[in-house]
């Protein structure tokens, strides 16, 4: 990990702030990733939901996937499970996963890509291990982070950004000691990819051994640091952050991290790898109950029944390698249970 890199002395450079006036953004919390399994039985550390929403919007969730060493065989994923609502951005730093869905879009997301589902009115959706690594085994490991979507948008339709690695904007900190790789947003007037609905920044930091990373951040933004592997120190409070664990920031209009000396882990000496996410607070009412995310309890039920009903979209037999129900055909509710006229939300 991770497979998009290059030399950070050939790369543009995010200027530093600087003066009295920077307005250093202090961490407000810290959160440990919970373990969860999904889908098929695989594992995920999840910081978000669990902390107070509020505080994450407009983001939904965060499952960190791996890093994990399969053997032959042992490689799970996600069956067919609705969507609506809301977008999951998948980003695949070792490994591949294969995604389908109900319209007909999906495709393979391998080292480095990212792939930006907008479920929008509704989809079915499956997201499978390709079937030549779960042969082979190997290393795997990525991030799904869910993004809200404003009530005005939750009707669109469906649809796909397919973002490859080399697409991926590639930064260095103003010292050359961290590589920025920018997904979705701007980061010091360098925009990533990824065309957002919803206004976030997307960025997946490796900060050198020892290195101090500053990051002008919009003030209207809301920010977060999670910590793929590694370990290091984050706000000028240098609050300590370790891998699996989030970093929520207050108010301010500059980000500051340092990595620690010593960035032994998982047999190799690198960088710390840390996730800097931020957005535009939607501020709307949610409700949610596993993947559907709406504004109201009645628009999940009518979700529910609009699923039930195959409106959220039909497969056929021949592309459900995967059944959960095989009397019916339905997939699993992911994260759900059967029925949300019958159980409260799930938050």
């Amino acid at each position: 990990m991770p497979a998009v890199t290059a030399d950070t002395l050939t790369l543009p450079r995010v200027v530093r702030p600087s003066g009295a006036g920077t307005a250093w953004r202090p961490v407000t919390k810290t959160v440990t990733a919970r373990r969860h399994k999904e889908g098929e039985g695989f594992e995920v550390r999840r910081p978000f939901p669990g902390i107070d929403l509020s505080l994450a919007d407009p983001f939904l969730l965060l499952d960190h996937l791996g890093a994990v060493e399969y053997g032959p065989g042992e490689a799970k994923g996600a069956p067919w499970h609705p969507h609506r609502g809301f977008e999951t951005v998948t980003y695949m730093m070792d490994g591949a996963f294969e995604h389908q869905d109900s319209t007909g879009g999906g495709g393979l997301i391998t080292e480095g890509a990212t792939q930006w589902m907008t479920a929008g009115a509704g989809v079915l959706h499956s997201e499978l291990p390709p079937q030549d690594f779960v042969a082979t085994g190997g290393l795997f490991h990525g991030v799904q982070l869910w993004v809200n979507l404003p009530k005005s948008l939750k009707w669109t339709d469906p649809s796909y950004q397919d973002i490859k690695a080399a697409e991926t904007v590639l930064l260095s900190s103003d010292d050359g000691g961290a590589l920025l790789r920018v997904i979705a947003g701007d980061l010091g007037g360098h925009r990533g990819p990824g065309v957002t609905r919803t206004p976030i920044t997307y960025v997946h930091a490796t900060v050198g051994p020892g290195a101090r990373l500053a990051l002008p951040w919009p003030e209207d933004f809301n920010a977060m640091a999670y910590v793929l592997a590694g370990r290091g120190t984050v706000g000028p409070e240098r609050r300590p952050l370790e891998e699996g664990q989030l970093a929520v920031f207050g108010p301010g209009s500059a980000l500051t991290l340092e990595a620690a000396p010593g960035q032994d882990y998982n047999g190799s000496r690198t960088g710390w790898e840390v996730l800097l996410l931020g957005g535009l607070p939607i501020r709307e009412p949610v409700a949610r109950y596993g993947p559907f995310v709406m504004n109201t309890r009645a628009e999940i039920v009518q979700a529910f029944e609009d699923f039930q009903a195959g409106r959220l979209g039909t497969t056929s037999p021949q592309e459900l390698p995967h059944r959960t129900t095989a009397d019916t055909g339905t997939a699993e509710l992911r994260g759900g249970s059967p029925d949300p006229r019958t159980e409260g939300d799930r938050r």
